[in-house]
């Protein structure tokens, strides 16, 4: 009799799924889970089920199937509690197609469940319906072209410096401009109060207590107080309950320095939501856009402190002005920047292929970075004596990059840029047949993540080479101007006092610094500098325009000379 009336029951449920996203990206509310309420539940009833059980998911996305809500209705089929599954349309179950398709002709089947999908006109009741598998299928390239439209349209607002995600604990959005943040005084004073106790001497472990002591409530449950909804697991502890993780990250935070950082974690897929850190150079950095709750200055000191920088070099991965010009004339490979362990005042560059650190350069190629200073400065003096002085001599340098040289060189770039772009285009025509094998169930879902990160690298790679060939193609160009070009660039430098960025960027190409030579009982350093347009030449050494006479003490007792390379053009 029991079993008889369960029986009665089950055939007069119906679970009634509702779900919303983003990704749906649609207009007015017809989507809305009210509404899908309401019509699931009109037909349900017209369909003669009395015992009407819903299950909804608001804001996640359907190329999951891990859903709170969906899941639920799932363990209640298995249970036997339904007749009968309503959705508005196939959509509403996902927008994967292997597993909706492995639910409805699986699942469903097995357990006995009539599917009604209103909007497509499905009632697996009423026979089965081929359109199904396809409308699965488009239902999940419409899933992909979404991803793909807001991961462009999140790049270019990430890359245009507006905040991608939400504002840390101290900020808040302004209320006038959603895209702006503003400092939040009372959890600002929070954040304040955790940097002066760091700097006083305290451990992370020393200021979550103190904070707990003191009554205060976490970020989270501060944001709560505020009617702030924040995605997150919900906490084990109490409002006031600090956690050491917690403590670090607001010291670690460079966004209250008034800083935007954009793109610090990244998605593998649309098929795959899980975030994982990006490398800090792929980051978009954007100084001084909101007010600071930290000075920058007390910021790094907190970092210095806690080892995560050194005082010579800032977090926020700025470069030294040489970065990039300099290279080993030796092996060709780029120098890199470091700083002195013991003395962090102290910043040099050595060859990056050095065999002490694995690689096969002979030499450390050490360069002193201040050292460097004082020889580019004297020597783009004597570059703009020279033109002013001699500017008739100094355009007969310029014949060795004839138009012919310029167009030479062009030429075999252009073939090697022409292959990469080809190769370029075939990894998108690879990354297709692999998608279309996996959406057909010809390849795993493994095996298609395996592929697609070998091809993504692969392609990663390629554009950033693409990018160098057709800089350097840009470069073939500036190589076959006229003198004119140059010399005006370098008469914009005649007084200068000081070497900037901007200077070596508009004057110099690279920079081949050779391995330091003991000569004579001292040190000379020889450096070979390649300027913009005109290439490695060697000024004359004339009254009025004598060779720079540099020496430096770079380290405690050794003495290095400054001496231009003979060989240069």
């Amino acid at each position: 009799m029991k079993q008889s009336k369960s029986r009665k029951s089950r055939e007069t449920t119906a679970f009634l799924y509702e779900r919303l996203s983003r990704d749906d990206n649609l207009d007015g509310d017809s989507y809305s889970i009210q509404n899908q309420k309401k019509l699931l539940t009109k037909v349900a009833k017209e369909k003669g089920y009395t015992n009407l059980v819903h299950f909804y998911d608001d804001g996640i996305s359907g190329v999951t199937m891990d859903r709170p809500g969906f899941t639920n209705m799932i363990q209640e089929i298995e249970n036997g509690k339904a007749a009968a599954v309503f959705v508005k349309d196939l959509s509403r179950l996902g927008r994967n197609y292997i597993e909706v398709g492995r639910l409805t002709e699986e699942f469903f089947p097995e357990h006995d469940i009539r599917l009604v999908a209103v909007s497509d006109g499905i009632d697996t009741d009423e026979g089965e319906n081929e359109l199904a598998p396809i409308k699965n299928l488009f239902n999940e390239w419409y899933a992909r072209d979404i991803s793909k439209k807001r991961r462009i349209s999140n790049k270019i607002k990430g890359n245009s410096g507006e905040p991608m995600g939400q504002p840390p604990y101290g900020y808040t959005k302004d209320p006038d401009n959603p895209k702006r943040w503003i400092v939040d005084e009372t959890a600002a004073a929070v954040v304040r109060k955790i940097y002066r106790m760091s700097l006083d001497g305290m451990g992370i472990e020393q200021i979550a207590d103190a904070l707990s002591k003191e009554g205060i409530l976490t970020p989270r449950f501060y944001w709560q107080a505020r009617g702030v909804n924040r995605a997150g697991k919900p906490p084990k502890y109490g409002p006031c309950h600090w956690n050491s993780s917690t403590v670090t990250k607001i010291l670690s935070l460079q966004e209250y320095c008034g800083d935007v950082l954009n793109f610090k974690t990244y998605s593998k897929s649309y098929k795959n939501k899980r975030r994982l850190e990006n490398d800090r150079e792929n980051w978009a950095i954007f100084k001084d856009v909101h007010e600071p709750i930290i000075p920058r200055a007390t910021w790094e000191k907190v970092q210095e402190k806690r080892g995560k920088i050194r005082k010579r070099c800032t977090h926020e991965g700025d470069r030294n002005m040489f970065s990039g010009l300099l290279v080993c004339a030796d092996c060709g490979c780029n120098l890199h920047y470091h700083f002195n362990q013991g003395n962090p005042e102290i910043k040099y560059f050595n060859c990056s292929n050095y065999k002490g650190n694995r690689g096969t350069c002979s030499s450390t190629h050490y360069i002193r970075a201040d050292f460097l200073e004082e020889v580019m400065l004297a020597e783009i003096r004597r570059l703009t004596r020279f033109v002013s002085h001699y500017e008739k001599e100094f355009a007969a340098l310029m014949m060795g990059f004839t138009q012919q040289a310029a167009e030479d060189e062009r030429k075999i770039i252009q073939k090697e840029l022409d292959a990469a772009k080809a190769r370029d285009r075939e990894l998108d025509s690879l990354f297709e047949h692999i998608y279309e094998d996996n959406v057909a169930g010809k390849l795993t879902d493994e095996r298609f993540a395996r592929m697609s990160a070998k091809y993504e690298g692969e392609q990663k790679e390629l554009r950033a080479k693409i990018k160098a060939l057709q800089d350097d193609i840009e470069r073939t160009k500036s190589k076959a101007a006229t003198a004119d070009m140059f010399i005006s660039a370098v008469r914009k430098y005649t007084r200068a006092r000081k070497l900037t960025p901007r200077m070596l960027d508009e004057l110099v190409q690279r920079i081949e610094v050779h391995q330091a030579e003991k000569v004579d009982g001292v040190w000379v350093q020889r450096l070979t500098i390649h300027y913009n347009c005109v290439g490695a030449i060697t000024l004359p050494d004339a009254l009025t325009n004598p060779m720079p006479d540099i020496i430096m003490n770079t380290r405690k007792g050794v003495y290095v000379s400054y001496q231009p390379d003979s060989r240069a053009g």
